[in-house]
């Protein structure tokens, strides 16, 4: 049985994590079906992080992304497809220039059926030698979620052309429209 966000409301939960937490918000916000996009902390060892101290990697958490979806219009797995395609998995603690346990790859499983549904994803990539080195993604069980600061909330839209973003935010969200082009919320481009 699939969590559920809000009960009768048919909405489930997705909580993931790859790499800077404003690159992976920039690009679900955009996903049909994605009803909202909070980044913030999962999977350390502090309560109520700070995200200085989930930079300085003593917290034991990730930068993730908690999605809340309409799985009528968008499932589970075709959110993980569009995760496996804009980060990679294949780094141990890193996304490019970032590195730390904090940008690690994760996907936190809120029950049974995500759990399977994504060994099962990462075995079929596996097998069809999607990536050049074995995928290092963890699927472990959802713990504690912390909202990250408000200013970290819907980052990319309010700040598009600071230099992260722009070097970085940018060309993810570049390759993630022209890839799912038809999955797009109505004006998205």
């Amino acid at each position: 049985m699939s969590q559920q966000t809000n009960p009768g409301s048919g909405l489930q939960t997705a909580t993931l994590a790859g790499g800077c937490f404003w690159c992976l918000e920039a690009c679900y916000e955009q996903l049909d079906g994605v009803k909202k996009v909070v980044s913030g902390y999962m999977g350390g060892k502090v309560d109520n992080p700070s995200y200085e101290a989930v930079c300085d990697g003593d917290t034991g958490h990730a930068e993730v992304v908690q999605l809340t979806f309409d799985p009528n219009v968008v499932t589970f797995e075709e959110l993980l497809v569009v995760f496996f395609t804009i980060h990679d998995p294949t780094t141990l603690n890193r996304q490019g220039n970032d590195v730390g346990t904090q940008y690690r790859s994760a996907i936190f499983f809120h029950d049974e059926d995500q759990h399977k549904c994504a060994d099962h994803l990462i075995a079929e990539l596996m097998a069809e030698l999607t990536y050049s080195a074995p995928i290092v993604t963890e699927v472990v069980p959802a713990q504690t979620f912390w909202p990250a600061e408000a200013y970290h909330q819907h980052y990319y839209q309010q700040h598009p052309d600071q230099g992260y973003c722009s070097f970085v935010v940018a060309p993810k969200l570049k390759k993630f429209r022209e890839k799912f082009t038809k999955r797009l919320k109505t004006g998205a481009m």
